[in-house]
Order: C-alpha cells, then structure tokens, then sequence
C-alpha cells in the first residue's frame, strides 16, 4: 500500500530500523551492473521525471552519494533522494542529493526507479512479499525496483530486478579474484532466495551446476578467472540455462537468469524454466 501508515494521529514510515552498516564503494558492483543495463538506461532516459530513491542508505550516506554519480553518467538530470527510517540517519543534502526520513512507503515520492538493498535482509522471510508490493506500488509507471544484498566489502552482491508485475531476474556479481566458486554467493543471495539453497530448490539447481561448471574450465585457470567464468559460462548456456550473455567487457564475473529459474518451489512454474527441464551439468 502506497502512501503513510498511521499511528494514533502520527503518520510514521513503514518498516524497521535495521544496523545500518555501510562503506564507501560496497555497492561498486551492483552500481556497474545498473549502468549498464538496458531495462535501467531505458526507464531513466524515458522518465519526465528521472526520480530515483535510494531506500535505506544506512548509517552514512556514502553509497547513495555514489549511486547519484554513476547515473548521472546515464542521465546527467537524475534526481535522487535517499531515504532512512531512522531520523538520525538522515543527513543534510549534499552533492545534488536529498536525505529524508522514509520506509517502503517511499516517504510519498513517485520515483522511476528504487535501490534497496541490505535492507530486507535483516527481515524475515515471511515479510518480503509484502515489502515488495509496498514498493512496486509506489513507483512511477514503467518503474523498477531493485532488491539485493552484499558483503561488508563488496565482494559479493545478489539482487532481483523487480516491475509491477514482479521479479524478472537474479543477478549476482562478484570480485573474479576472491571468490573460489559461484556457490559462495549463497550466503549474500536476496532474502526471498537465502533460505531456498537446499536440494529440490531452484536455485539450488543452478549454483551446483554452475560449480560443476567451473571445475569443468578449471584447466582455462591459466588465463584469468574472467576468461575461465566465460567458458563456464557458455557451458551453463549449453546445458540449457537461459543464462543472459553480456556482449559488454565485464571487470566482475556476473551470473544473470530470468527469476523463473530460481523462484521458489510452490510458485507458479514457467514452462521454459522448470526445474524437469533444467539439465545437470555432465561433462562427460
């Protein structure tokens, strides 16, 4: 639901104060991703109004602050406004960005597009639907939301790309030279996911075969951890994985996939993408 709860005769932001744990650049990956995106470049070259929100900044504004730059880049009149549930976060603006007191409900705003991440994390799981609703209903037409969460130093980064129709995709992205497998994102997938990496899971499906595909290029090691992902990826693809293929040079390795891919058992089944038809990975 759009707009402000109400408590008593106060109107109050909806959610909870979370950690708030933040660092300059943590989001580096995410933010090269977005950029780079056609879905994002397009709702923001196309907005009347290129409103963007950064929803729950944490305890310094320093992420939002570089979100701003990095789109500028795309749309250089992009207005963005970071928003914290708890007032003593909020700072003054600064740089061309605005800082306000807000929650899901957006503190009352129409943006075209909505960042929020390491926020649904601290959530349960039961609470993520709603917060996702919430959000999309808020949004401008044609708007976007996008939901995930990262390591402390960036490292690692998960996310789904959400429209008022739901989540169309998980992307994760991490640091080529630290991170072993592609399984070792599990543990900073989007809360709606984190729970579901266990046997009969999507998403489960699809990071075991990913490993078994990085073992499989271990032998293209000798040329770089970018070169050997490519070729992991390529076999991921042949498998019968509608893993996206980015035509872009890529300084992170990135893992993109329609949602139905990984949505949770019990959601409604794509006919592309069911678990039946998904294939183990077998170089033999």
């Amino acid at each position: 639901m759009a707009g402000r709860a109400k408590t008593g005769r106060l109107s109050v932001p909806l959610g909870t104060v979370t950690r708030g744990t933040t660092g300059t650049n943590r989001l580096r990956r995410s933010d090269r991703q977005l950029i780079g995106d056609p879905r994002i470049a397009e709702v923001l070259r196309g907005a009347a109004d290129p409103l963007v929100v950064d929803l729950g900044y944490g305890a310094q504004p320093w992420t939002t602050l570089e979100l701003a730059a990095r789109l500028r880049t795309v749309r250089p009149d992009v207005r963005v406004v970071g928003l914290e549930i708890d007032p003593a976060r909020v700072v003054p603006a600064r740089d061309g960005v605005v800082f306000a007191r807000g929650g899901f409900e957006l503190a009352g705003l129409r943006p075209v597009l909505v960042r929020a991440f390491n926020v649904l994390r601290q959530y349960p799981e039961s609470a993520v639907a709603q917060a996702w609703e919430t959000v999309l209903a808020g949004l401008a037409p044609g708007g976007l939301l996008v939901e995930g969460t990262c390591d402390e130093l960036g490292r690692r980064c998960a996310w789904v790309v959400l429209d008022r129709s739901g989540p169309r995709t998980l992307t994760l992205a991490w640091d080529p030279f630290t991170v072993e497998r592609p399984s070792d994102l599990a543990e900073r997938l989007p809360k709606a996911l984190i729970h579901r990496n266990v046997p009969g899971e999507r998403v489960h499906t699809l990071l075991g075969a990913a490993d078994r595909a990085w073992a499989y290029t271990a032998p293209l090691a000798v040329f770089g951890p970018r070169v050997r992902w490519r070729a992991a990826a390529d076999l991921l693809r042949a498998q019968g994985f509608p893993v996206h293929d980015f035509r872009r040079r890529l300084r992170d390795n990135v893992l993109s996939v329609p949602w139905p891919v990984v949505a949770p058992a019990g959601q409604a089944e794509d006919n592309l993408c069911s678990i039946s038809q998904i294939r183990t990975l077998d170089p033999r």
